[in-house]
């Protein structure tokens, strides 16, 4: 007979509450594989699984309804825990870097050098790229986002964070998986691309009837290609130039 757990041995080992998992299993996103006849429940293997992704998505900032959806639109478990898996490594990453700026910023201060605001705030500013962006784009493109940015209550901001992030990571997974730039699973990935970016005001083509500018599209898939720093968003150069043709074939 498979393994099962109990509510308090699950509870025990996630670090959560029995109330927690009664309450994720009233609102669908956690059911016990059976109830016994006391009323107790008990989970298999499967559930432990969803359990961990559903730890990763709270901690990403998302809330239950937006976690049953993710969960509900991946029945992959193993495609699902690659994603999740990048999510984590993109986590890592801007962890790393905080935790660098911090360290040099901890140092210089202790011994009186000058600091430096592109390292004190590296990892943490949202306005790294203004400069490129306006020379790119135009000064209004900047302050619109920028504006739209600021506008955001830190919840606002995690979502679309995470948003932009499970995009990254799907991307990813489809470039290593050799999904077809033309075909459906890639045509969609590029609809969600599109959508996100005509979600940002500032953005070329934005709240106008016509949409989203076709030409800025292509001017940044092709970027994403050219600047490495795009490429790493998307597993390296390989994964860039799947979104690149992908996106090209799309538009």
């Amino acid at each position: 007979m498979p393994r099962e757990w109990s509510i308090q041995e699950l509870a025990r080992s996630a670090g959560v509450t029995s109330r927690t998992l009664r309450h994720y299993g009233d609102v669908g996103v956690l059911v016990p594989c059976r109830t016994g006849s006391n009323g107790m429940r008990f989970y298999d293997a499967d559930a432990l699984v969803r359990l961990q992704r559903i730890l990763l998505l709270r901690d990403l900032g998302l809330g239950l309804p937006a976690i049953r959806e993710v969960l509900d639109g991946h029945d992959d478990t193993t495609a699902a825990l690659r994603t999740h898996l990048e999510l984590l490594e993109h986590e890592r990453r801007q962890l790393g870097r905080r935790i660098e700026a911090v360290r040099s910023t901890l140092a210089k201060t202790e011994k009186g050098e000058e600091l430096m605001a592109d390292e004190v705030f590296d990892g943490f500013d949202h306005t790294q790229y203004r400069d490129e962006v306006i020379h790119r784009w135009g000064k209004d493109a900047y302050d619109n986002s920028d504006r739209w940015w600021r506008g955001m209550g830190e919840d606002e901001r995690g979502d679309w964070k995470t948003r932009a992030a499970q995009l990254s990571a799907d991307w990813t997974a489809a470039a290593e998986a050799g999904v077809d730039p033309a075909g459906p699973e890639a045509r969609e990935l590029a609809r969600r691309h599109v959508e996100w970016l005509s979600s940002i005001p500032g953005t070329p083509g934005y709240g106008t009837p016509e949409g989203i500018s076709r030409e800025y599209v292509l001017g940044l898939a092709d970027m994403y290609v050219a600047d490495e720093r795009f490429a790493a968003n998307y597993g390296g150069p390989a994964g860039a130039e799947f979104v690149r043709d992908t996106l090209h074939r799309y538009v």
